[in-house]
């Protein structure tokens, strides 16, 4: 009930006893003087180093940011040369693969017209060697029925036979021309 009766007005709780407040006040005031003389000057220093190493590390950041963006239109220009010369080598590539098949298809147009003039000049010596052959194989048949059909006097003499054989040649020679 005691509690009851001192706490029956609450306003008085709120308002300090002048016993009370004085030292107190005198207290406060000697503990914030102690705090102004000794720990302030360190809390304001450590404040000033922390504002300090922020600015530090905010231009650190700049600058790196700054190198970064550098580095990043270095690598940039980089790459695109690196693009431009495998163009130049791509297009240097195809103009001399195609040099190469033009050198190619003109090497093997070469050969064939070669193997063409070849053949046609076998077949010629062909054609000659069987036009001699021929004339060679109608001359002695045809000395052999003239032997027959006049009968032994061209077999006596070899002159007549020469001379008989060298007729025949020329005719037959100017039937194929």
């Amino acid at each position: 009930m005691a509690f009851a009766e001192e706490t029956s007005n609450g306003a008085e709780i709120l308002i300090p006893k002048a016993a009370e407040f004085v030292p107190a006040l005198v207290i406060f005031l000697i503990i914030l003087l102690l705090l102004c003389k000794f720990a302030w000057p360190s809390v304001m220093a450590m404040f000033e180093q922390r504002e300090k190493t922020i600015e530090d590390s905010m231009d650190e950041a700049n600058q790196a940011r700054a190198h970064a963006v550098e580095v990043r239109k270095q690598a940039d220009e980089v790459i695109a040369d690196a693009r431009r010369q495998a163009s130049d080598i791509v297009l240097a590539a195809r103009g001399d693969a195609e040099k190469e098949r033009a050198r190619i298809v003109a090497e093997a147009h070469t050969e064939a017209e070669d193997i063409i003039t070849k053949a046609h000049d076998r077949a010629d010596d062909e054609l000659k060697r069987a036009y001699a052959g021929a004339t060679d194989s109608i001359a002695k048949v045809s000395v052999a029925v003239a032997g027959k059909i006049v009968g032994d006097a061209l077999a006596d003499d070899p002159e007549k036979q020469r001379e008989l054989i060298k007729k025949y040649l020329a005719e037959v020679g100017s039937l194929h021309a």
